[in-house]
């Protein structure tokens, strides 16, 4: 990916392709995006949760972002909900851990204890 320009037209044609194939959302994805995320590599992982999304065929998953969310040690940070579950925060998903977050979790419905953000109390 070399542009913000890039992933937007990436976002645009997996929009619409779940807007044509007339399926409901099962799950949604965020992404954080502020500034921190952004320097961690969190345009390449929405990108690359975008593309395993289109090539494992996957339409029925809503993919947005959202600014800081005050946890920059954690960046890029993604957020999962599935159905009626938890939403689920990871962090340090970078584009190489998208694969394997797509298929255990969204895809095998087994969340990646060890990627989770656990609240501090």
């Amino acid at each position: 990916m070399k542009s913000l320009e890039e992933l937007q037209k990436i976002k645009e044609r997996a929009l619409q392709r779940r807007k044509l194939s007339g399926e409901g959302t099962r799950a949604r994805i965020i992404v954080a995006m502020g500034t921190c995320g952004i320097a961690a590599g969190a345009r390449d992982t929405m990108a690359a949760i975008l593309k395993t999304l289109e090539e494992k065929k996957i339409t029925d998953v809503t993919v947005t972002q959202t600014g800081c969310m005050g946890l920059c040690e954690y960046e890029p940070i993604v957020q999962v909900k599935v159905g009626e579950e938890d939403l689920i925060t990871y962090g340090h998903i970078d584009v190489n851990r998208v694969p394997e977050l797509i298929e255990k979790h969204l895809i095998g419905g087994e969340p990646m204890e060890a990627w989770i953000i656990q609240p501090s109390s």
